[in-house]
């Protein structure tokens, strides 16, 4: 098989893997990627197949953590996409609700604890937030794996304080670093695949 081949397979594999048609597609930069013999097609293919079917997080949580990067990217496509993986393994409207009500909270807690951590001016952090958190008390998803989206969002949003504080929540609600690596390497993958699939 011939280097095109294989690229041009590895991309209707890809798309069939999401479940998306080439219809769906809006951006040429897939496209060109193939057109270009662009062996990162067969590296984007693999590495979601491996993160989203991992032994660590459920099928049900590795869709779940990629729709938050999805939502977080505003990527319709992408959303869709793992919105019907988690669907198809049984994910409840509550809990994709909550995906969703979890993403919108640490878009708002990142900017917030970024620009604190950021300033120069260190009489903000005596001030009070006064931001309503509610969602974080009891979740539908329970609080360990609410604790992984949230700390997921974070390191995509780039908040250095946001990260350190949900990786210890995380293992301080029972959750293994490896639980913590996958959902990260999850998060990576779909942050890479927003630009160039939607």
């Amino acid at each position: 098989m011939d280097l095109q081949q294989d690229i041009l397979d590895a991309y209707t594999d890809l798309l069939g893997y999401i479940g998306v048609s080439e219809e769906e597609i809006r951006s040429g930069a897939l496209k060109a990627l193939v057109a270009g013999t662009s062996k990162y097609i067969r590296d984007t293919k693999y590495n979601l197949r491996t993160l989203l079917e991992n032994d660590v997080l459920t099928k049900k949580e590795s869709a779940l953590v990629a729709l938050s990067i999805a939502i977080n990217e505003k990527n319709d496509l992408l959303i869709k996409a793992f919105t019907q993986k988690a669907r198809a393994e049984e994910a409840t409207d509550a809990e994709i609700g909550e995906v969703y009500a979890c993403t919108s909270l640490l878009g708002i807690n990142n900017v917030f604890y970024r620009f604190r951590h950021f300033s120069a001016n260190k009489e903000y952090d005596s001030m009070p937030a006064k931001l309503k958190m509610n969602i974080m008390m009891s979740p539908v998803l329970g609080k360990e794996f609410f604790e992984i989206l949230s700390l997921a969002v974070s390191a995509v949003n780039g908040c250095e304080v946001c990260v350190a504080s949900h990786e210890q929540s995380v293992r301080n609600h029972g959750g293994t670093q490896e639980r913590i690596f996958t959902a990260i390497r999850i998060s990576a993958v779909v942050k890479g695949l927003s630009p160039i699939l939607y």
